[in-house]
């Protein structure tokens, strides 16, 4: 279709200039004509290309775009306004959000700061993760249909080759092929795989790759054989590339890499919690390593490649509903030792009814504690308390990658707790029953109460309870603290 003019009238939208021309669509900035209502927000306008020259593809990726525009919420996606019909002129409205793709930050002539690119990364990972919850994957992410907003969230564009669960996948019933951006095509994408949403967190690894060290991990391949590589090999170490690059950030966008889904990050949550909490994360060889993966690991992944084949995937919002980030708040006074073991058996359960969940243990301490302490510097503190979350955690045993610890500083227990359960998207929150150290009054909403009404997420209260043999021992000895200076045998 050829560019429609500036001042052209369409369905009661009057165009202004293109914004974008590319391969499958251009794209306009727009406006309601004299007399209809304005949404209150800009519009664009987005007409896919459909010569004699271009392919199927762009009819059905429209019809793509139509179907799962119309169902996506939240800030992480433009609001959907209109569309037009394929029998006339094809078209869809949105809102036009201003922003900066990606590009922006791939053109500059030098590379992001750690900080700066683990916060991208992160904003993405958040916008991917609200998707996945709507049963929707991209599956066509890259750096131009990622923005950033002028308040550092991401929002996702162009999802004409996107997959939604809930509907029909109208690409793979027409198109028999890999589907994708060549240089972001997820592996098992490659042989037909559409709908798993680790397919997203590989996409959202390339982007790493290529804001730290300007070059696309496996370049940009045009035939089916250069694609399938990616199937066994691994890209150069980002810090072989990049010197200064830390360890844990080359550990995070590795593991985003992996040619098997299962060893990614089960969900795009715990990728954003790795990014914002990098003190947290676990190096391993893979982020240690600069001089890459040998011959023999490849081989063996390209004999296991040769035999992959199509497999249906599971909704994606049931797939990160079975690896949740669990959250255990854990009080540091007024604190029995029932109540701690209470809580630490009902981690267990929670933990082990889901293989790959995440568990944060976190506690909170007075803002002003740090200020009148003696113990030194404000540091020394949070690891003397981090040391106690550590040795109330080690009886569950959980590999080192499931466990996190953070101690956070308010003055408002309940309001903490639920701000960082909003921030790391947090599924499950499991606290005691009881408050720390505020007694509980007929008309004062407690702590636990308080998080319950608030969190947007299951809040599981701990009742306290001791097994029957420590009965004796507990009314023998009580204590009230869980002080980081006390040995605690449990």
């Amino acid at each position: 279709m050829k560019l429609l003019e500036s001042g052209t009238e369409l369905d009661g939208f009057t165009i202004e200039e293109c914004i974008h021309s590319g391969g499958m669509a251009h794209i306009y900035h727009v406006h309601y004509s004299e007399g209809a209502r304005n949404p209150g927000f800009p519009l664009a306008m987005k007409v896919p290309r459909m010569t004699a020259g271009d392919g199927a593809e762009n009819i059905i990726s429209f019809e793509v775009e139509h179907q799962i525009m119309q169902v996506l919420t939240g800030s992480h996606v433009p609001r959907f306004v209109a569309a037009g019909d394929l029998e006339n002129v094809p078209y869809l409205v949105m809102e036009y959000v201003p922003g900066q793709t990606l590009d922006h930050w791939l053109e500059e002539p030098e590379r992001p700061p750690v900080k700066g690119l683990a916060f991208l990364g992160a904003a993405v990972a958040m916008a991917v993760h609200s998707l996945h919850q709507q049963n929707t994957c991209h599956l066509d992410l890259k750096p131009a249909n990622v923005l950033i907003r002028n308040d550092g969230s991401a929002v996702l564009l162009d999802f004409g080759l996107s997959c939604n669960a809930l509907y029909p996948d109208l690409l793979a019933e027409q198109l028999r092929k890999a589907v994708g951006s060549p240089a972001w095509i997820a592996p098992e994408q490659v042989v037909g795989v559409r709908g798993d949403p680790r397919s997203d967190i590989f996409a959202v690894g390339v982007m790493l790759y290529e804001l730290a060290t300007g070059e696309l991990p496996f370049g940009a391949p045009r035939t089916t054989g250069g694609l399938r590589q990616r199937l066994w090999m691994d890209p150069p170490p980002p810090r072989k590339l990049r010197p200064d690059l830390p360890e844990w950030m080359q550990e995070i966008i590795l593991r985003c890499l992996e040619p098997e889904a299962a060893k990614r990050y089960p969900s795009a949550a715990h990728l954003a919690f790795d990014l914002r909490h990098p003190e947290q994360v676990t190096v391993t060889e893979r982020g240690r390593n600069i001089q890459g993966t040998g011959f023999g690991v490849h081989f063996k992944r390209w004999l296991k490649a040769a035999g992959m084949q199509y497999q249906p995937s599971p909704l994606p919002a049931h797939q990160i509903d079975e690896v949740p980030i669990v959250m255990v708040a854990v009080p540091y006074k007024d604190v029995t030792d029932a109540t701690l073991y209470s809580l630490r058996q009902a981690v267990a359960r929670s933990m082990g009814t889901r293989p790959g969940a995440r568990l944060a243990c976190v506690t909170v301490i007075s803002g002003s504690q740090s200020s009148t302490s003696n113990e030194g510097s404000e540091t020394s503190l949070q690891r003397k308390h981090i040391a106690a979350l550590r040795q109330w955690a080690q009886p569950l045993d959980l590999p080192g990658q499931q466990t996190s610890y953070h101690v956070l500083e308010s003055g408002d227990v309940a309001q903490a707790l639920v701000n960082y359960a909003v921030g790391n998207e947090v599924s499950v929150i499991v606290m005691g029953a009881a408050t720390h150290g505020l007694k509980t009054q007929r008309f004062l909403a407690t702590v636990p109460i308080k998080v319950a009404m608030d969190a947007p997420c299951t809040v599981i209260l701990v009742k306290q309870a001791l097994p029957f043999e420590m009965l004796t021992q507990q009314a023998a000895s009580p204590r009230a603290a869980l002080d980081p200076d006390l040995d605690v045998p449990f």
